[in-house]
């Protein structure tokens, strides 16, 4: 027996024993008002059995008259009454087995609540597809699984039934049939009332905050409002809780939740199919109705529904308006200075819409007040919304919900953090201070801040509009073409602004570039033409993923319209922060940049009157961009480029970077970081605020890139390039030539050079006597590499036979040194590789294993979605 159907078992049998005593202690009447119920909450683990004390005993099916009387019906998608603290549901019988999409928002949160993308009022808490479903003297609500299909004309279709049954969420006693016995009447009270997951807190803030249930005589329901395509509960629910973000004396935490039942097209919108050679969200599933002898994966695109008004204008080629236009409502709690901006950043995409033949497809407004629309909510499920949040967070993000029959968008919310700007004034200080003299201030003014809004609008619009991030655009551009004023005023930065290219850290003084921030590029404009362009007639998603094909085809090759996915850290182009097309080449101007900015932080930022916590923030930026080139650099050691193509395209799918590249990537770590940076030690900024870590710092970001670069994972792609390719490829042998060259050079090692020497025999030493492979229970080794984590057995594998080889160089090689100081330490060196080599003692790794692609310095890396993941 299922463990959790057996407690489940237990339980309600315990429940029924204590009824059964309950009722023998108490009388006649009391028994018949008060009945012991079971009822079952779904849950993302499963389904719990709750004892509740539900209502009184069984009723029969009433006359609707005698049950509703003269209450007035709030009429809509489905009319709704509230009699004596109740409400009910009048379900007409043409809305049974209709698909309706339920989604739940937080209207009000408690102060200080913790979860990311769940902790505003604005915010979504889930959705679902309900059908409400009629047996007998019951309504069920019962929640359709979209996983595996097959065309109802397909002889899989029985099949695929038969094993894809709908899960009921809850049950409904029919209380009346209504006047014309086309429909029927349910109290839906305890349904909205009760701790329900699929409308009630999600189970990752009852974790946190050790939440037991709803307590029902702190909840209740606000207002149900019926519209003619949605139903809009509002409830406040009080939950019992362990602890609490503010104030553990309550016992209890407090929301005001939205639900919005939006009913869902009769006829799907038309799919089109996934490619993985152009950038859109989408979801999968497995379909059994195809002529494939196998189970086939498919997978739909997210996009809004655009059809033309004028069918016949538009396939004369000619810019026609959509029947529906896509509309976003700026939040009323927008500080009034900033809509204009989140506006223009809404509007900007129409430019993309019209090279899918459509003008006017999209549009950018503000939030209509309660006189010019008393009906209007930011919850309601029938429109989109820039949601507004009084938050310290650095961030926003642009989520979209759609229908999982077709991949239609039908409504989105972005999350907009008012502490973006503080990221924002940072990164565009840190990446432009040394060619733009507008930002050499300590607070923009609102039109430089405004832009910087508009932008980070448009990315996270076009993420609602169906479209992921793009982190191969940036790549598109030669690094010498981003300081040409006159291509960065047509181009910006990126093909994409869906790429994470920021600002123009390339461009050195008196270059005259002005330009410095992405812009809605080459790449957008092509893939929204590939998801939105409209095809007349009736043709199948296979006959246009037919057409869509030959449009890819004639792309492949130019990097402008490359799509590079987000999730790998194989392919040095796909990274996120980085600007060009040679990251060596694009960091050493950004590395010259940041020596200019370093030293004129207070003097550009000056604040009469304030502390220097503004100069320590900037001075960490500037220590977190470095982090940033980096990475950028590290990532083509051993990297290898990623192009998704078809059968009938030519050329490889994954190849190598070249040995060269691989190469300079060393050398530049050779002369930027393991030479050490000094020039982050800037004495007189440094004394304002450092109270004795920046050597530390420096020493930590040092060994640290080492153990970065000595990655299991990336030393398993070169073995297997060598393999492969042979003297064409750069080898292990390569790389720890070139390293020792630059961490054991000749002469006095300084503190920062002993210790990075260290840290390099130690990350050796782990290599050599630890298992250093990656580790993710139930991944496939394909799985692993898809992200940039090959598997390798570094036990069986040439690693260690390499590094014990480099060891007994590094130890044969070691000066005596030249004082007492350099003696210690070269003799300890030699105790180190000989206590690798030989080890008589559990070894622990002080080096730290590295990340592909990632450092672990502890200055911030602000990697965080959507602006700086998208949720």
């Amino acid at each position: 027996m299922n463990k959790t159907l057996r407690v489940n078992t237990y339980l309600q049998v315990a429940v029924f024993a204590i009824a059964t005593i309950a009722s023998s202690c108490a009388t006649k009447k009391q028994t018949a008002d008060r009945t012991l119920t079971l009822k079952t909450t779904a849950t993302p683990g499963g389904s719990t059995a709750t004892a509740t004390i539900g209502a009184g005993k069984k009723e029969g099916i009433k006359k609707f008259s005698d049950l509703v009387g003269k209450t007035k019906a709030d009429a809509g998608l489905f009319n709704t009454y509230k009699i004596d603290g109740k409400y009910y549901f009048e379900i007409p019988d043409s809305l049974l087995s209709r698909e309706m999409l339920v989604v739940t928002r937080f209207v009000k949160t408690p102060a200080g609540l913790k979860s990311f993308g769940q902790q505003y009022g604005g915010e979504e808490v889930n959705n679902q597809v309900w059908k409400w479903q009629r047996h007998d003297k019951q309504i069920f609500v019962r929640v359709p699984s979209y996983s595996v299909r097959a065309d109802s004309t397909s002889d899989m279709y029985q099949s695929v039934k038969n094993s894809n049954l709908d899960a009921i969420l809850a049950s409904f006693d029919i209380k009346a049939y209504n006047k014309d016995t086309t429909g029927v009447l349910i109290d839906v009270t305890d349904l909205y009332n009760g701790d329900v997951a699929a409308i009630g807190l999600p189970d990752n803030i009852k974790k946190l905050y050790k939440i037991t249930g709803v307590d029902n005589a702190r909840s209740y329901i606000d207002t149900i409002k019926s519209f003619p395509l949605n139903v809009e509960t509002r409830t406040l629910k009080t939950y019992r809780a362990g602890e609490s973000p503010t104030d553990n004396t309550n016992g209890a935490l407090t929301f005001e939740l939205n639900t919005s039942m939006l009913l869902l097209p009769k006829t799907p919108m038309k799919a089109r199919l996934m490619d993985s050679r152009v950038g859109f969200f989408g979801q999968g599933q497995t379909d059994y109705g195809t002529d494939a002898q196998k189970a086939e994966a498919t997978a739909y695109i997210h996009r809004w529904k655009l059809e033309p008004k004028d069918e016949a204008a538009y396939s004369r080629g000619e810019l026609v308006e959509p029947k529906k236009q896509i509309v976003y409502y700026i939040d009323p709690a927008t500080p009034k200075k900033w809509v204009p901006y989140l506006i223009a950043g809404v509007n900007d995409w129409n430019k993309a819409f019209e090279a899918a033949g459509f003008k006017n497809a999209i549009v950018g407004k503000e939030a209509p007040t309660a006189k010019e629309d008393p009906e209007f909510s930011t919850e309601d499920a029938r429109y989109s919304v820039l949601r507004y949040f009084a938050s310290d967070v650095q961030n926003a993000y642009g989520p979209h919900i759609s229908d999982p029959r077709s991949g239609e968008i039908l409504e989105s919310h972005v999350g907009w953090y008012h502490n973006v700007m503080s990221l924002l004034r940072n990164w565009f200080f840190i990446q432009t201070a040394a060619v733009n003299p507008n930002v050499r201030m300590a607070k923009f003014t609102d039109a430089q801040m405004g832009e910087l809004i508009r932008f980070v609008s448009s990315h996270e619009i076009g993420h609602t509009l169906g479209l992921p991030h793009n982190f191969g655009s940036s790549y598109a551009y030669p690094v010498d073409s981003l300081r040409s004023k006159s291509f960065t005023d047509k181009h910006g930065t990126a093909p994409s602004i869906m790429d994470y290219a920021r600002f123009n850290y390339i461009a050195q003084p008196g270059d005259g570039v002005t330009h410095l921030y992405p812009q809605i590029g080459e790449y957008d404009l092509w893939s929204v033409k590939w998801g939105y362009s409209y095809f007349p007639g009736k043709k199948t998603p296979t006959q246009e993923k037919e057409m869509l094909d030959v449009w890819t085809k004639e792309k492949a090759g130019n990097p402008l319209y490359y799509y590079g996915r987000q999730g790998t850290s194989i392919d040095p182009r796909l990274q996120n922060e980085d600007l060009g097309d040679n990251a060596m080449k694009a960091s050493t101007y950004g590395i010259a940049n940041l020596k200019r900015i370093l030293p004129n932080i207070e003097k550009w930022t000056f604040q009469k009157g304030e502390d220097y916590d503004d100069v320590q923030t900037l001075y960490n930026e500037v220590i977190g961009q470095f982090n940033r080139y980096i990475g950028h650099v590290t990532m083509n050691i051993g990297g290898m480029n990623e192009n998704f193509k078809t059968y009938d395209q030519k050329g490889p799918v994954y190849g190598f970077i070249n040995k060269n590249l691989q190469h300079d990537a060393v050398i530049f770590l050779n002369q930027q970081v393991f030479t050490t940076p000094k020039w982050l030690i800037n004495g007189e900024e440094l004394s304002k605020f450092d109270n004795g870590v920046i050597i530390g710092r420096i020493k930590a970001l040092q060994v640290n890139s080492v153990a970065n670069v000595l990655n299991a994972s990336r030393m398993a792609r070169m073995f297997d390039n060598q393999s492969k390719n042979g003297a064409a490829a750069y080898t292990v042998a390569d790389m720890f030539n070139d390293l020792r060259g630059g961490i054991f050079t000749t002469g006095t090692p300084d503190e920062f050079k002993r210790n990075l020497q260290r840290g390099y025999v130690d990350r050796l030493k782990s290599l050599l006597n630890e298992d250093a492979s990656p580790s993710f229970p139930g991944a496939t080794s394909a799985q692993l590499a898809g992200i940039g984590l090959t598997p390798i057995n570094i036990a069986l594998s040439d690693i260690r036979p390499m590094v014990r080889a480099e060891l007994t160089k590094i130890s044969t090689s070691l000066p005596k040194g030249s004082d007492a100081l350099t003696t210690a330490h070269y003799a300890d060196l030699r105790l180190r590789i000989k206590e690798a080599l030989y080890p008589t003692r559990p070894i622990v790794n002080v080096a730290g294993g590295g990340a592909p692609g990632r450092l672990t310095d502890d200055a911030p890396q602000t990697d965080t979605d959507c602006f700086p993941q998208t949720k």
